[in-house]
């Protein structure tokens, strides 16, 4: 499992522009999405995925090229600061959906 926070310089309307270039296919590896507004305004993402290089390829095929749309082609150079997490536990209603998919995941590699 892989999971990471990441505070973004963009606002809601960005934001929002930038999840409807994704589209609403669910994007393979990702377990959880969040995006919270922090305390001086500001966007933090909270994701969890099945692994780093699944998200990595996410990353390269669908997330950046839509972000890139989202931003008329001007994106800033550089990438916000990825701060990696260590998962020491999950819990909640979501979790049995999660690792029925990882299980998927494994019984199909």
């Amino acid at each position: 499992m892989y999971a990471f926070t990441q505070d973004v310089p963009i606002d809601e309307e960005l934001y929002r522009r930038i999840v409807e270039e994704i589209g609403p296919e669910p994007i393979e590896g990702s377990l959880l999405h969040l995006c919270v507004r922090r305390p001086d305004g500001g966007l933090r993402y909270i994701d969890v995925w099945t692994d780093e290089e699944t998200c990595a390829r996410a990353f390269d095929e669908r997330i950046h090229p839509a972000v890139d749309r989202a931003f008329g082609g001007r994106r800033p150079s550089g990438e916000p600061t990825v701060t990696r997490l260590e998962v020491l536990d999950a819990s909640g209603a979501l979790l049995p959906v999660v690792r029925d998919r990882l299980g998927e995941r494994s019984a199909a590699g």
